[in-house]
């Protein structure tokens, strides 16, 4: 039986995945703040789900995250889908500080745990991640998350290379997915390309299985990031993107 540990599985594409995974018939441990909703996926079948309450901004989130691994029986596939963002056009701090600890911090804390325990256990493993295609350039109406973003996808690359220094099978999948019908854009906003959760989630569970290294979901997404990158920063700066 594969084993899957899901950080962020409360809600989201964290909990589709983990719903998709069940189906699949894998052993999985699900970590997130929200006890409520881990336990309404754990009814789904109490003999393949374990949970643990785990909020990446602790400091003793590697800690429980260890355990989890330990309670589920180890892990084939790390998934990490926790993270926030948010508007922020009139650079309110506190918004880009808790996005950049989150983010950033919180994210290296999970994806370094699930590193070194694949290093420490067989040295093979999956480490997957949601990062998003705001990563690709500096989106002026959301600064912290677009930049955060960047750091995902440059820290899963270089994670990837340092696994092949030390010689170890472990594979990475960056899923970048662009707007998903999901509780962090429950905002009352008007956004374009806005994708079903449902759907994404098949098409990560797509990736995962086929080893993919990045994937831009929706093939709208990948013709605007391609079209993104041509333009040059002189250029980038004066354009007025707004949702």
């Amino acid at each position: 039986m594969k084993r899957a540990i899901i950080i962020g599985a409360s809600s989201g594409m964290g909990k589709e995945v983990s719903k998709l995974l069940l189906a699949d018939g894998w052993q999985i441990g699900i970590g997130a703040r929200r006890k409520d909703a881990l336990h309404e996926l754990q009814a789904l079948n109490p003999q393949q789900v374990v949970t643990s309450s785990i909020d990446v901004m602790d400091e003793d989130a590697p800690q429980l995250l260890e355990k989890l691994i330990a309670d589920n029986g180890g892990m084939d596939l790390f998934f990490l889908a926790s993270g926030i963002g948010k508007q922020n056009p009139n650079l309110d701090s506190e918004i880009e500080l808790r996005t950049v600890a989150t983010n950033g911090m919180g994210f290296t804390r999970m994806v370094d745990t699930a590193f070194n325990w694949f290093a420490s256990h067989g040295g093979k493993g999956h480490i997957a991640v949601i990062s998003s295609i705001a990563g690709v350039k500096g989106l002026g109406m959301a600064p912290s998350y677009s930049a955060t973003k960047a750091f995902q996808n440059t820290y899963i690359e270089a994670l990837s290379q340092l696994a092949h220094i030390r010689h170890l099978d472990i594979f990475f999948t960056d899923i970048r997915p662009g707007f998903v019908k999901t509780d962090l854009l429950n905002d009352g906003k008007s956004y374009p390309l806005l994708m079903n959760k449902e759907n994404v989630s098949r098409k990560i569970i797509k990736s995962i299985y086929h080893k993919s290294s990045v994937r831009i979901i929706d093939w709208r997404y990948r013709l605007l990031v391609f079209f993104w990158r041509l333009i040059p920063r002189w250029l980038w700066v004066k354009l007025p993107i707004k949702n």
